[in-house]
């Protein structure tokens, strides 16, 4: 008899992420989960896409060491299958290099959607097959359509719906419509153990 518990679909980290077996991160020391983060199968996200420009001075960081996170996710994040996050690039300097893409929390991203976003906020419900342009700020109780093009440094205001090819703002969330942006019970269905939703 094996002392080892049976390997599930999803490795669970000490903050509660659940993250597919199947799924692909790459640059992991680069990519912050906030807790209770569920990553599906097929995922990429691209940690190793991370700022190349070194300060000229150490006095000019703050902390006095670079900082080199590419992918900064929040808590009760959803990524669903096939999705995946690219921090955005551009030229500075004279050099290419990446910036960081900042996720906030309870963030849904659909299912084969591609985001390389500079910050997205918190509430933001992003459906399938969406893509989010390089350096696009998506802010606070954002509803993104499916197959919605947001274009590139194309910022969204909050409680925005918005759709189309390319993205224009097609309505409002409505007020009392917010409680629709939780994660909690979502997070809940998925992992090794999942528990029904709560009816």
């Amino acid at each position: 008899m094996s002392r080892r518990p049976p390997r599930g679909e999803y490795i669970e980290t000490d903050t509660g992420n659940k993250v597919a077996r199947k799924a692909t991160l790459v640059g992991t020391q680069n990519i912050m989960l906030g807790g209770k983060t569920v990553i599906q199968p097929e995922v990429m996200i691209r940690g190793d896409l991370v700022r190349s420009i070194q300060s000229s001075s150490s006095s000019s960081s703050s902390s006095g060491t670079p900082n080199n996170t590419a992918v900064a996710i929040g808590r009760y994040c959803f990524l669903s299958r096939a999705s995946c996050l690219r921090p955005p690039g551009r030229f500075y300097k004279g050099a290419f290099t990446y910036m960081p893409l900042r996720m906030g929390d309870h963030v849904f991203v659909g299912p084969s959607s591609v985001i390389q976003a500079a910050s997205i906020g918190s509430h933001v419900h992003i459906g399938a097959r969406v893509v989010v342009g390089e350096f696009a700020i998506i802010k606070d109780y954002v509803r993104v359509l499916d197959e919605t093009v947001i274009p590139p440094n194309m910022v969204i205001p909050s409680f925005s719906i918005v759709a189309g090819q390319p993205a224009r703002v097609i309505g409002e969330v409505p007020e009392g419509g917010h409680e629709a942006f939780e994660l909690r019970d979502l997070y809940k269905t998925v992992g090794n153990n999942p528990q029904p939703p709560a009816s």
